[in-house]
């Protein structure tokens, strides 16, 4: 049992000396997870850095891949496109002195991460991993109303939920951020309830800008902005929001013209799970076990959907 002053998740990594943190959803999640993984360098651990990409990465060089599927991005990498989370990650890693290499996923199907997960795990001696959604879509279990965009966040989940490692956790991180995708925040609470009943739930902890690591993210996001400057993170670009105290309608991208913003302090909360509860609560993740294609993922997720008599209601929160 944890004492209250030392949070569980940091407690359950005490041992581990080989951490991987990794974007589950692709773009800029692997942002979302610098708290998490700065505060794990700053105690002397070797972290290592990984995203599911949204980047053309097919075109690097064959020296690039550490292995089918992923890929090694450094500040060196050919800048080959305007939209390079990676890349510009790895070059703000290297402008602060910490190690600059971010590798980058494919967006494969669960067989093909699977085993492209494997290869980094085995590569750099990992003995935990700990997964980052910008968001909480990760957290629907399937028979929700809205689901968000859950096709890259679970395919991570599933992926890893057939690997055996000491510890395998996740992180949410932007607690209403998804609201503009259908997802209803009442029923994000409803789940987060069901998984502390199981014992999967390991509590939350918010980024504060007057810690090192709060104070680095928001550098890290300002950075990513101001070098993506027409497609930067909505999700994150919030979280920041939230973390330097600005309330409401805080528009700081030409992307969410027209959307009315509500950037609130609970944006800045990480809730923490044990990854093999929430795949064990995922009503689908059997069906896209045997995946190679992001599309085949797609597919079956709206097969499942399709089969659903009774979604449930968005639930709304009463205060």
């Amino acid at each position: 049992m944890t004492a209250l002053h030392s949070h569980p998740l940091f407690s359950r990594l005490e041992s581990a000396r080989r951490v991987l943190v990794a974007g589950a959803g692709g773009g800029f999640d692997v942002y979302a997870g610098l708290p998490v993984a700065l505060s794990l360098m700053h105690q002397g651990k070797d972290v290592t850095l990984a995203n599911l990409t949204f980047s053309a990465v097919e075109g690097l060089p064959l020296d690039a891949w550490l292995a089918p599927d992923v890929a090694r991005v450094t500040p060196g990498t050919s800048l080959h496109q305007s939209y390079f989370p990676e890349r510009t990650l790895a070059s703000w890693l290297e402008l602060h002195g910490y190690p600059s290499t971010v590798h980058a996923f494919a967006r494969v199907g669960v067989q093909p991460l699977r085993a492209a997960y494997r290869a980094l795990i085995e590569a750099h001696d990992i003995e935990a991993v700990v997964l980052v959604d910008g968001g909480t879509d990760i957290l629907m279990r399937g028979d929700e109303t809205g689901l968000g965009t859950p096709e890259e966040d679970m395919t991570s989940v599933a992926a890893l939920a057939g690997i055996e490692l000491p510890e395998r956790l996740v992180v949410s991180v932007g607690f209403g951020v998804d609201a503009y995708h259908g997802v209803s925040h009442g029923l994000v609470l409803e789940n987060i309830a069901a998984l502390e009943t199981e014992g999967a739930y390991l509590g939350a902890f918010s980024v504060s800008r007057t810690t090192r690591e709060g104070a680095l993210f928001l550098d890290a996001v300002a950075h990513a902005q101001a070098h993506t400057p027409d497609h930067p993170s909505i999700v994150n670009g919030s979280i920041a929001a939230a973390v330097r105290g600005l309330f409401g309608d805080i528009q700081f991208t030409t992307r969410t013209r027209g959307s009315e913003l509500f950037i609130n302090p609970l944006m800045s909360l990480c809730f923490t799970f044990e990854l093999e509860g929430i795949a064990r609560r995922c009503l689908y993740l059997d069906r896209i076990e045997d995946t190679h294609l992001m599309r085949q993922v797609s597919s079956a997720i709206a097969e499942f959907r399709d089969g659903v008599a009774a979604p449930r209601p968005p639930r709304r929160i009463p205060h």
